[in-house]
């Protein structure tokens, strides 16, 4: 059977690849170059497109966590599509939907990846320090 690599659509500096239905312990290798190959092209965000893939072993989950670990590296983001309630559950079952941000679209993993980040407000009631003129900190008051 010839070897079959996930396609990849360039927009601008982010890349989309489509990964196949299935990924296990018979393709999560070449899964996991492909990506690897996309990453080394340089793209500022790799968009991995699982919409249509409604399995994923161990040996996927592992593919991707290399692919985001490199990508992180090379300083570039990584987003995932994924739709299938069990390609979710062994995602949050192994914490890596906790690790890679997840869509359930590519519109929404692009547009979510333009939006600058955002900041987070203190917790309530938590007023921090302040700093008096001469710049030591002083409890609030």
């Amino acid at each position: 059977m010839p070897e079959q690599h996930a396609p990849v659509l360039w927009l601008g500096q982010a890349a989309v690849t489509t990964l196949p239905v299935e990924i296990d312990i018979a393709n999560a290798d070449q899964v996991r170059e492909d990506l690897l190959t996309v990453l080394n092209r340089g793209p500022a965000l790799l968009i991995v497109d699982m919409a249509g893939t409604t399995f994923c072993d161990s040996a996927g989950v592992n593919a991707l966590v290399r692919a985001y670990k490199r990508a992180a590296a090379c300083g570039a983001r990584m987003r995932l599509v994924v739709t299938a309630p069990t390609v979710q559950r062994v995602l949050a079952i192994t914490a890596v939907d906790r690790l890679i941000d997840t869509y359930p679209t590519v519109a929404a993993a692009l547009t979510a990846a333009e939006q600058p980040a955002e900041v987070t407000p203190p917790y309530p009631g938590d007023q921090g320090t302040q700093t008096d003129p001469e710049g030591s900190a002083a409890p609030p008051g």
